[in-house]
């Protein structure tokens, strides 16, 4: 069989029972949008039993309610591990707990411990700009000129455990930006930071444009997830688009393929939804961008045979009607579906490591022991 995870990225669906030590009670993602956008909204998803998840936890989904037959079994799950960053909440799909949360910076400027820019400049042999938290397409109009001018890479941070390098392709080559990331994924490993991410740009001033040679340098993992005990089996093929729209295109393009024999899993992360538009709390920007998932998915259902599963869930919560500008510490809808089975309710799942558990079941993987599988109501 072959199995596909969809992350919706931060489509949370309603304050977790901790969102009072993160500063989020009342944040809702998915009702927020739904009360401010009118009208009938995400008809595949509503099919599937997006309404129903939402009402486990008492909330109706105005233009997106709950359906007598849903196409899926659906629930929601909350998040074990400490923390409302993207690396953490994959982590744990993946089958990770973390035991404290990844370090995060102030906003600055500067944002960084002096100690750990110096030794950065020295081992890359150039000074740097920024050293504060910043969006990264707001970053480049502000500094890549004088990027451009110097030389010198711009680093920053954001609400996530990150240590950013942005640099124009033709100032600095992108071997030499992923050198630079290497260098940096060592300088901040003493620092417990999530993620060293490499941000290459083209063009000119007043049109820079960021490139799909985006890489993450990931901290090392505590433990085996799913995906390494997938590996051992030989399956390990990546594909870096850029946007949600290339992303959902390479998995129709993937589904559209014979599985493997022993067993597949693709696992996608839609980032639109929160870089381009929950951290900057654009509501119909938003809406707009799950209304392309949901066409997404209503193409990939009839490519799905009988047996294979489709998960829809997300990473944790960006609620763009929230104050500030940072995720939100929420519930994540849980759908799944396997074409001609009924749809069951799973109830609130108490770890998105279910999702691991559950796949390690059905793809006949070993070596996973946390959380409860929910397999056998599929």
């Amino acid at each position: 069989m072959r199995a596909t995870i969809l992350v919706i990225d931060s489509f949370g669906i309603g304050e977790a029972p901790d969102a009072a030590a993160y500063g989020d009670v009342g944040s809702n993602t998915a009702l927020h949008i739904c009360e401010r956008i009118p009208g009938e909204k995400w008809p595949t998803l509503k099919t599937l039993g997006l309404g129903n998840a939402s009402l486990l936890l008492g909330n109706e989904l105005p233009g997106c309610g709950a359906v007598d037959r849903p196409a899926a079994s659906y629930g929601v799950m909350v998040e074990r591990s400490p923390g409302k960053d993207t690396t953490t909440g994959h982590w744990e799909l993946a089958g990770i707990q973390l035991s404290k949360p990844f370090h995060t910076f102030p906003s600055g400027p500067p944002s960084f411990p002096s100690e750990l820019i110096e030794a950065f400049e020295r081992a890359i042999g150039r000074g740097t700009l920024g050293d504060k938290a910043a969006s990264g397409t707001v970053i480049i109009e502000e500094l890549g000129a004088e990027h451009v001018r110097t030389g010198f890479p711009i680093v920053y941070t954001s609400s996530d455990s990150v240590f950013q390098i942005a640099a124009h392709e033709e100032v600095i080559a992108l071997s030499e930006l992923y050198r630079m990331c290497e260098i940096a994924r060592r300088l901040c490993d003493p620092y417990q930071v999530g993620r060293v991410i490499a941000r290459p740009f083209v063009g000119t001033p007043a049109g820079f444009t960021r490139t799909s040679g985006r890489r993450d340098f990931s901290i090392a993992l505590p433990e085996k997830s799913l995906l390494d005990h997938l590996n051992e089996q030989g399956i390990a093929e990546s594909h870096h688009d850029k946007g949600n729209p290339a992303c959902l295109e390479r998995t129709i393009e993937l589904l559209r393929k014979p599985s493997a024999a022993r067993g597949e899993l693709i696992f996608v992360n839609l980032v639109d939804t929160d870089m381009v538009y929950g951290h900057r709390r654009d509501v119909q920007g938003y809406f707009d961008a799950v209304s392309a998932v949901d066409a997404g998915v209503r193409r990939m259902l009839p490519l799905l045979p009988n047996g294979d599963l489709l998960i829809v869930s997300a990473d944790h919560g960006c609620d763009p009607t929230f104050r500030g500008s940072d995720h939100t510490r929420e519930h994540v809808p849980l759908l799944a579906y396997r074409a001609g089975r009924p749809g069951r309710s799973l109830g609130v799942r108490q770890g998105y490591f279910d999702v691991a558990r559950t796949l390690a079941e059905l793809l006949h993987v070993g070596g996973l022991s946390r959380g409860s599988s929910f397999a056998d109501l599929l």
